[in-house]
């Protein structure tokens, strides 16, 4: 299977949270264990997968272990994700989120 790159506002998100070698670690371990090897997103694009990408590192905060238990989390059940990150009710509440944007 194909890893799925970022996508570009997947990627702005990521620069805002996270810095040096840890953006690196944090973009590889999207790219590789939270895209389309999630369960019924085989097909999906990376437009398609930002909304389990943003909820990803919304839950992160910038921490490379809490994105990592996020990841996780994702491989499990990733609607679990979406929920704990406040993105379940709404198929396009993930596209007002900005890190540090409290009004989202």
């Amino acid at each position: 299977m194909t890893t799925i790159p970022l996508s570009q506002e997947t990627q702005r998100r990521l620069d805002a949270l996270f810095v040096g070698s840890p953006r690196q670690q944090a973009a590889a371990l999207l790219v590789s264990q939270c895209g389309n090897n999630l369960p019924f997103l085989e097909a999906s694009d990376a437009h398609e997968l930002e909304r389990i990408r943003f909820a990803a590192l919304k839950l992160s905060d910038g921490n490379l272990g809490k994105l990592e238990q996020a990841v996780q989390l994702a491989q499990q059940d990733w609607r679990d994700v979406l929920v704990a990150a406040g993105f379940g009710n709404d198929a396009r509440a993930h596209e007002a989120w900005f890190p540090g944007d409290h009004a989202a």
